[in-house]
Parts: C-alpha cells; structure tokens; sequence
C-alpha cells in the first residue's frame, strides 16, 4: 500500500489575517523559519506532576525551557497560563508562545477524561501569543461535552484572529477496546476529527503500524502498512488542516531523528518535541535540537 499526500503549506491556507499573521511569525520569523514549524510543548508539569523531571532536574523550572527553545531555535514555547504569566515577560518577542487553554492531571482514572479550560483566546492576546492550544480526547464518553467546550474556544479564536492547535488524542475505554490510543485507526480517526471541527493544526501521535487489530473496525482489522505510509495515511485524514507530529516519551537518538525524517517525507508541517528534548542536558538537548532542524530545512515552502 502506498499512500501519497500533499503538504499543506502557507500558501495553501485560505485564513483571516490575523491567523495568517501569527502563523507568519511562528512558520518564517522563528524556528526554522522556511514554512515549517519546531515546537516545545511543556504542559507535562500540570499533565504528568514532576516525575518527568528526574531525568534531568534543571527541566523543572520553567526558565530553562524557555532559554531551551530560545537556543534551540523553537518556532515557539507551549505553556499553561500559570507558567506564562510568570515566566514570558523576560522573553517577550523573542520566543513566541502558544497559550495551552485545557488541561488536567493524571491522578484520577482515565476511563472517560475531558481536558476543562484553564483560560481563553483573551488570555492568549493579553500574554502576546502566536497560538492557542487545545486537547480534544476524541473517543471519551465526556466527547459530548468535549465538543460543547471546544466550540467556544474556536468562535472566540475566530474573532480575534488566533489560530489554534487540536491536541487530537484517542483517550477513553472505548477507544482502549478498539485498539489502543496509538493504533494507525485511532490516530487517523483523531486527525479527522480535527479536521472536521475545523482547527488550523493538529498534534497528533506517530502511529504504530502493530497493535491488537483484532479489536479494531474493518478494514484496520487486517491492515499491513508501513510506518511510512501510516503517517501518511494520518495526514491524509487532517485534510487542508496542517499536522505537527509529537514525539512522546523520550526515545533514543536515532529514533527521535528518524522519526522527524518519516513525518516531514510524509507532509507534516512539523514537529513538537517535548520529552525528548528538555529531559537531556542543555548541551545534548542543542545537539539534538539542530540535528532536527537541519532535517527539516529539507522541507520548506
């Protein structure tokens, strides 16, 4: 099975100007800065509480990954509203923020999880940020208010001009019967969605190509693809929505760096890399940092 898909680019999106002009500033002003966009999300303190910090303590204060993506040359930071207030005035203009609107801990069950707003679109132009983020669970049995949630956030950013980014995730017990969160149904079904709630970018997981497919919907039953095609097939799904594709747990080198080549070969407009970047030490996280930007200055528009 091959799969061929075309990259949304800049020049594609047919976007109010105030959308068109953050997006400029995060796609050719910063990061690296040829229609391509490098992210690094740190929402993982209020997602997953300080145990993701052990591996490297300095990631536990928000100032050192600020000056990470300043160094690293980052399209932008991704923060809660908390870390932004306290922590961006130093770095206004010179790191771009995307404002994450929801979030939640990981402390109760996650059977049926909904993401509840922690601020607004105004919050975000108050703070000077280029974007807002958004996590949809999409599968959970809270979807119906999920949605309901969502659909203020997107009339609000319509009005003043923000775009905003869907953290697309497979969550639920129905989604976990089906296959899994990460399975290739779960991930594609999660980009359309996006796509058809309407947001400019999605963030989704790269794919896995093997899970129990015996308990997904036909045809994923019997599918065989490869991982290339997988991403393909995702991106596909999203439509004229562009994709950034998130790296997870922090993986080794040449995994993380092969996984940027699969996703930006396949049409990704990106990446948003946050473990596997702030859990190493300053001078490995750089490394790793240009590694991935000289791959994706392969891919520009």
């Amino acid at each position: 099975m091959t799969i061929t898909t075309k990259k949304v680019t800049f020049q594609d999106l047919d976007l109010p100007t105030g959308k068109k002009a953050r997006l400029h500033r995060l796609m050719y002003q910063h990061g690296p800065k040829n229609g391509t966009m490098l992210f690094l999300p740190y929402d993982q303190g209020l997602e997953h509480g300080p145990r993701d910090f052990f591996d490297n303590p300095d990631s536990g204060d928000p100032e050192y990954i600020v000056k990470l993506a300043q160094d690293g040359g980052y399209s932008g930071v991704v923060f809660q509203i908390g870390l932004a207030e306290k922590y961006m005035r130093a770095f206004a203009g010179k790191v771009p923020l995307v404002l994450k609107l929801n979030g939640k801990t990981e402390i109760p069950a996650d059977r049926s999880p909904i993401s509840p707003l922690l601020a607004d679109v105004e919050d975000a132009v108050r703070l000077g940020a280029d974007a807002v983020g958004y996590t949809m669970y999409v599968g959970s049995s809270m979807q119906d208010e999920d949605f309901v949630q969502f659909s203020s956030v997107r009339k609000d950013a319509e009005r003043y001009g923000m775009p905003f980014i869907i953290w697309a995730y497979p969550r639920g017990e129905a989604v976990e019967a089906k296959g899994g969160k990460d399975s290739l149904w779960a991930v594609e079904y999660a980009a359309r969605v996006a796509q058809e709630v309407g947001a400019d970018v999605v963030k989704v997981n790269f794919p896995k190509t093997e899970w129990d497919k015996s308990k997904s919907p036909k045809p994923y039953d019997t599918i065989k693809i490869e991982p290339q095609d997988a991403v393909r097939r995702v991106i596909q799904a999203a439509g004229n929505t562009m994709v950034l594709i998130s790296g997870g747990e922090k993986k080794g080198d040449e995994d993380v760096l092969d996984k940027v080549r699969l996703s930006m070969e396949a049409g990704a407009v990106g990446i948003i890399f946050g473990r596997n970047i702030w859990q190493r030490k300053y001078d490995e996280a750089m490394k790793v940092s240009k590694q991935i930007r000289d791959i994706m200055l392969k891919y520009g528009s």
